[in-house]
């Protein structure tokens, strides 16, 4: 099986499944859901190159719940599974529970 290794700022995310039922209990058919929004961290870059040549510590690691924006990243298939490959500024919120 071949894992994912993020250069820089980027982080790869396993898609979370979107919402099978609405807010107010009707069960939505594929067409209707919306594009998911929520992923799992599954793995993270070093962090970007600062100007002084240090690199920047991600504020995301692995295993964070973290909301992104509809249309972010890019979508790859490695060994058959899904992920999302974005940079970290387009990774709106943590999810803390």
């Amino acid at each position: 099986m071949a894992s994912l290794r993020p250069l820089d700022d980027r982080v790869v995310l396993k898609v979370l499944d979107a919402e099978e039922m609405s807010s107010g209990g009707i069960l939505l058919p594929d067409t209707a859901k919306e594009k998911p929004q929520r992923g799992k961290v599954t793995a993270v870059g070093d962090g970007k190159l600062g100007k002084d040549g240090k690199r920047l510590k991600l504020d995301v690691k692995k295993g964070d719940v973290v909301l992104f924006g509809k249309y972010a990243g890019s979508d790859v298939k490695v060994g058959g599974e899904d992920y999302k490959i974005l940079r970290e500024n387009e990774i709106l919120a943590r999810v803390e529970e």
